[in-house]
């Protein structure tokens, strides 16, 4: 994986999200998904890097912060700003559905 997305903690979760726009990937390794998932959101990563932050969290490791942010099901992606979760997409889509509603999240 790249230097791109950064693998949260419950202890570096709260910093990580807290300025700017962050999306945050609610996976699992078991999640097949999750897995599909994963260079559509290295080359997003690529794409925005300096406009919006990405980061993993695994669910399995810290179920109560995916608790806390009401991950159901996997992949969610929740985009934060500033610290506040502005917007959550379930589910893997195509890149370009994802490209247009981080577009329209900044």
């Amino acid at each position: 994986m790249s230097d791109l997305i950064q693998h949260l903690t419950d202890q570096t979760f709260t910093e990580a999200v807290a300025h700017g726009y962050t999306v945050v990937d609610f996976w699992a390794p078991w999640c097949a998904p999750c897995r599909e998932l994963a260079p559509i959101t290295e080359t997003l990563a690529a794409e925005f890097k300096g406009k919006i932050g990405f980061a993993k969290l695994n669910v399995d490791d810290f179920t109560p912060l995916s608790e806390q942010y009401d991950v159901l099901s996997m992949p969610t992606l929740v985009i934060f700003k500033d610290g506040q979760p502005l917007d959550r997409i379930v589910g893997s889509l195509p890149i370009d559905q994802l490209r247009t509603r981080l577009q329209q999240a900044i």
